[in-house]
């Protein structure tokens, strides 16, 4: 009996230390965030202004203010195996810390060597490096796609940027023209990625001009950002998760296709004046519930495509002897 109560004893010891919630951790532990939080900003401070600088003033980027929180929550997400973690430093970190922090440095002493879109990114391994120091494998097992995905913020450099917008303009010009012209009284012709109107041969000025805004990219690394983070967050076999994935791009493609189309109806039948400024961008911003609702039927139809070996019902065999 004075085993079993002992064993007993230690079971509700062990289940009491079990940390559940953040207001769990001691307060010192809060002190040394805040104390690394603060020297990551003051010696990435030039990086993470500009960042918010440019979600601030690009509109093409302002969902960079999202990604840091969906990277909290993944990591709310996993609190209980964080918590309860008996976290081991990896001196490794440090040497990684040291090799991203010099290259940072002579990547914006050295003129020959700067590489904007570099920085931010190195930014991003030295974070990933303090949590390998700090905390060891066994954290970065749970850190690291929080830490990954802040990437999506990054905006990509402008020559990517403009490899990747000019022939998704074209598409959305050209697959928009050739809807617009189904509709009786409506011709339309492209140059480009200028859309040319003309209603019952009435020539509409403007033209059209799809535009950085309407190129889709806004839309594109948005969804593509929510889609990781919903094939993260909702178990499914791993080639669901893949084809969820993939199905983003495809997607965010269409509804900006459909959102060129519908702003060349209204520049056709409301007016020009409807197709810029807060309009069109309200335009831009009703296509995420479209993408979600197609996103949320391909992920309906796979899981409703095979039974699961509980869903499927056994009938009893009745054998009648004659």
């Amino acid at each position: 009996m004075a085993e079993e109560s002992k064993t007993v004893n230690i079971q509700s010891r062990h289940e009491a230390e079990v940390q559940t919630s953040w207001r769990d951790l001691k307060l010192h532990t809060y002190i040394k965030i805040l104390i690394v939080g603060i020297v990551f900003y003051w010696l990435f401070v030039y990086e993470i202004n500009s960042l918010v600088s440019r979600w601030i003033n690009d509109a093409s980027w302002s969902h960079g203010f999202l990604i840091p929180i969906f990277s909290l929550y993944f990591i709310n997400q996993r609190k209980k195996e964080i918590l309860n973690l008996q976290n081991r430093p990896n001196y490794l970190g440090m040497v990684f810390i040291i090799i991203g922090f010099a290259v940072y440095i002579f990547n914006l002493a050295i003129p020959s060597l700067r590489i904007g879109y570099a920085r931010p990114v190195i930014m991003i391994g030295v974070l990933g490096s303090v949590v390998l120091f700090l905390g060891g494998w066994r954290l970065i097992k749970y850190t690291w796609l929080p830490i990954l995905f802040l990437v999506f913020a990054l905006p990509l450099p402008n020559s990517i940027y403009e490899t990747l917008t000019i022939p998704m303009r074209k598409w959305a010009a050209s697959v928009a023209a050739i809807l617009l012209d189904l509709v009786s009284g409506i011709e339309a012709t492209v140059s480009g990625v200028i859309i040319d109107i003309s209603y019952n041969g009435q020539p509409i000025k403007p033209s059209l001009d799809v535009a950085d805004a309407c190129s889709g990219m806004h839309i594109l690394m948005t969804f593509v950002a929510l889609g990781v983070a919903m094939a993260y967050l909702h178990y499914r076999p791993v080639w669901q998760r893949i084809i969820l994935l993939v199905s983003t791009v495809p997607i965010a493609i269409l509804c900006n296709i459909i959102r060129v189309t519908i702003t060349g109806f209204i520049h056709v039948f409301i007016g020009p004046a409807y197709t810029q400024g807060f309009y069109h961008d309200m335009l831009g911003l009703a296509m995420l519930p479209l993408a979600f609702a197609m996103y949320g039927a391909i992920a309906w139809f796979m899981t409703n495509l095979f039974f699961k070996p509980e869903q499927i019902v056994r009938e009893d065999v009745i054998i009648r002897k004659v």
